[in-house]
């Protein structure tokens, strides 16, 4: 195992990276810009190191600044979280190349799946269904010319995009004129890559994802499924495993997930994203490789921990779990707690936090690197923290989920709690019936 690594992260996800190197007895160094100073992570870590100011192209994504913080430290191995420059094989590559490990699968495997219009050929070569779509597109002309084919409306995609960003609803010809310059400039904007595809867009359907450790020889596991169909903005805000699937559609999804990450013998946590509609077809969209926001939900209900599994699978430690040792119970239900004013569209409200207490009791978690007196930078998402709850039936889990949102109390910005109470009160999901578009048919937002 090794003896030190170092956190190319913020915010809860290093916090959570921290907490369980240090139960393995791993020292950890966590990188951070100017804005985040005062952050937990950099006051709990046993080092810390300045990587630049607060944007993040010049502190976060400075390659050479996080690189040069390892070799100074001599940490042995790189965590990279989600987000910033966990799914980038350049740099998966560059640590290797200064004889760093990498967290994580392999720069070729990230190479293969990082972009979607490479995750649509590998889905095809793995018998895995995807949407109809299209490869990387040449201009507006290609776009034009595919969506007359597939038939409006269209979905417009960064190929190197994820959580939500990069995407535009095309509904004609009138649209793809303007939209398809403005979608390249915005993948360009977040990705540093223009490279746009296409898909049918599906007006209703549900966001289920498989999530999958790999030993990198061959081995694969699934560790079941996730609905994050509560959405905003294509970004999640409300995760929960097991899905409320058939059980016959659940393992085919399963076994379609372990089936692609096996083609590319992948290595650590993976999350493959489909979308099922309400004919209960379902479609690969995405391989996301690297430990999810929502891995909390499918932490509780497995009793494993997914950052102590990375760390020994990249220690070569390897993954001695197999798919028999997997015994899923009960139900999770994960409330992402943004700094964000719900009535006003979302609308970010990051400021100081002058008071704060989290919900407690049985089966009750919290990741939040946040404390009172904190100031929620304004440079980086508006994530405050993460509520986990766990019961044995869904509806105990949603009464869980209420008490605890009750109990949490944020005074300072605006925050998505007071939504997530009329969810958990809401018919429709209590029943079960959660699409992506419920916010604006159910919630009337």
């Amino acid at each position: 195992m090794f003896k030190k690594i170092l956190i190319a992260n913020r915010g809860e996800i290093a916090l959570r990276i921290i907490r369980t190197a240090r139960e393995m007895g791993v020292k950890t160094v966590v990188v951070y810009s100017t804005a985040d100073e005062k952050s937990l992570p950099v006051l709990l870590a046993d080092e810390s190191v300045c990587v630049g100011p607060p944007a993040s192209t010049d502190s976060y994504l400075k390659v050479q600044n996080v690189i040069s913080a390892a070799l100074m430290t001599g940490a042995e191995a790189i965590h990279p979280g989600y987000g910033f420059l966990a799914e980038n094989p350049d740099f998966a590559e560059m640590c290797r190349d200064h004889g760093i490990v990498f967290i994580g699968p392999t720069p070729e495997s990230m190479r293969e799946l990082g972009s979607k219009a490479g995750g649509r050929e590998i889905a095809a070569a793995s018998s895995v269904p995807t949407v109809p779509g299209t490869g990387v597109l040449a201009d507006t002309a290609a776009a034009l010319a595919a969506a007359r084919d597939i038939g409006y409306p269209v979905l417009l995609k960064a190929s190197a995009g994820g959580g939500g960003r990069g995407q535009k609803v095309i509904r004609s010809d009138e649209e793809m004129q303007k939209g398809f310059s403005q979608a390249q400039e915005e993948a360009r904007l977040y990705f540093g890559d223009p490279a746009i595809i296409m898909e049918k867009f599906l007006e209703e359907f549900r966001h289920v994802e498989v999530q999958v450790m790999g030993d990198g020889e061959g081995h694969v596991i699934h560790i079941g499924e996730r609905d994050c169909s509560i959405q905003r903005r294509n970004q999640k805000l409300i995760e929960e495993a097991p899905s409320t699937l058939p059980d016959d559609l659940r393992q085919e999804i399963l076994a379609a997930g372990v089936r692609l990450a096996k083609h590319v013998n992948y290595a650590g946590a993976g999350t493959l994203e489909f979308i099922v509609d309400r004919a209960g077809n379902y479609y690969f969209m995405e391989m996301n490789t690297r430990i999810q926001v929502e891995h909390c939900v499918s932490e509780m209900i497995s009793g494993l921990d997914f950052v102590r599994l990375q760390l020994q699978i990249a220690a070569g430690e390897g993954l001695h779990l197999q798919q028999e040792d997997i015994q899923l119970q009960g139900h999770a239900i994960e409330c992402r707690i943004n700094a964000e004013d719900p009535d006003k569209d979302f609308r970010p409200a990051a400021g100081k936090i002058e008071d704060v207490h989290f919900a407690g009791g049985p089966k009750t978690r919290v990741d939040s690197h946040v404390y009172s007196g904190y100031s929620i930078p304004p440079h980086y998402d508006s994530l405050i923290g993460k509520l986990i709850v766990h019961d044995d039936s869904r509806a105990q889990a949603i009464a869980r989920m209420k008490r605890a949102l009750g109990e949490t109390v944020i005074q300072g910005p605006k925050t998505t709690i007071p939504l997530y109470i009329r969810i958990m009160d809401n018919p429709f999901y209590q029943q079960g019936a959660v699409l992506t578009n419920f916010l604006k048919t159910r919630m009337q937002m």
